[in-house]
């Protein structure tokens, strides 16, 4: 019987995924798992490459989805949780394509997510390919209204070695419940990729699921490797993504103190992205937010309809304060308030 599935996405990037399937073929539990190729309408080299690896492999784990589009992570991982589903396949998750895991990555995220019944996504320590420094140990959401990952570019020695909650869970490597997402629903495509995994994270959150982080289960990345290939990619989606975060999610009697420092976060970050060279994707992100706005609204709707947890709740597991990596706006604090 299949109990879970791994979705590796993929897109013109048939090198690294075929690592990346064969650190999840080394799993210690590789019985009941399927490896899911998501293919975000690659070119016919890469998936002749990965039709070639599969045949080659042998392996009745080994599966092959074409998508016929590129919707991003945030598609993939939706064709993704809707192939589990069609397969009764109880959980899915994702393992980047540019990372390799641990043998024991996927025991230690099933562990978590049956230890305890209300833990809707499992995360890991996601380090470097180096293996020295921290990519993310779980992500954060802040009364800053930035999100991002706990730790990152932190020695890997310094990464939590308890489990415990944590606000969200890293697209780059989870185990979720299938079933948690016909309450929740899928990944919104509108993001395409970047913090697509903290909405998803803090629309479970608000449906009464917990997100779970164990440090057993450890993968290495090599970040950026598919983002950077697009020059403004990043930037462009940190723009636009962003308000639609914040808009959807954040519950209204939080909005008097998020939303002014959201307001004024964004626009030093944009201003910050225009004086170092990034002005033009910056600036349609920008843009493209606003031809966002209704779908924002429409979603902020139908998740607060359907929510079932408190403000109190939601506050008390956001970071209140700055991220750490924000340093200019710290500064900026400092100037007017003496607070580091």
């Amino acid at each position: 019987m299949t109990r879970l599935a791994i979705a590796i996405i993929t897109w013109n990037n048939a090198d690294d995924a075929v690592e990346c399937a064969e650190s999840l073929l080394r799993q210690s539990i590789v019985s009941g798992m399927s490896i899911v190729f998501i293919d975000n309408d690659s070119r016919t080299e890469t998936i002749e490459a990965i039709q070639h690896f599969i045949t080659t492999s042998s392996s009745p784990q080994l599966h092959f989805v074409e998508t016929g589009y590129n919707g991003g992570t945030a598609g993939g991982f939706t064709a993704a949780a809707k192939w589990a589903a069609e397969h009764d396949i109880e959980y899915v998750g994702s393992l980047n394509a540019d990372a390799i895991a641990d043998e024991k990555w996927c025991e230690a995220l099933l562990a978590e997510l049956e230890s305890q019944p209300d833990v809707g996504i499992a995360t890991g320590m996601m380090l470097h390919r180096d293996g020295k420094t921290i990519d993310s140990t779980g992500d954060f959401y802040t009364t800053w209204g930035l999100p991002g990952p706990r730790g990152r570019d932190k020695p890997a020695a310094e990464a939590p070695r308890e489990a415990g909650h944590v606000f969200g869970a890293t697209g780059g490597g989870y185990l979720a419940r299938t079933s948690m997402y016909k309450e929740v629903g899928y990944y919104d495509e509108a993001m395409f990729m970047y913090y697509e995994d903290i909405d998803l994270s803090f629309r479970a959150q608000l449906m009464g699921y917990t997100v779970r982080y164990t440090p057993d289960a450890i993968a290495y990345h090599k970040r950026g490797a598919s983002s950077d290939t697009v020059p403004g990619l990043a930037v462009y989606n940190t723009f636009k993504n962003l308000p639609i975060l914040f808009t959807k999610n954040v519950p209204l009697t939080l909005w008097p103190l998020i939303y002014p420092r959201f307001i004024l976060t964004y626009t030093l970050i944009l201003i910050n992205a225009i004086k170092n060279g990034r002005g033009g994707p910056a600036l349609k992100g920008w843009g493209m937010s606003w031809r966002y706005i209704l779908h924002m609204f429409r979603e902020r709707w139908r998740i607060q309809q359907s929510r079932t947890v408190s403000d109190d709740y939601i506050s008390s597991i956001i970071l209140h304060d700055i991220p750490p990596e924000q340093t200019g706006m710290r500064k900026f604090r400092k100037l007017f308030t003496g607070k580091d």
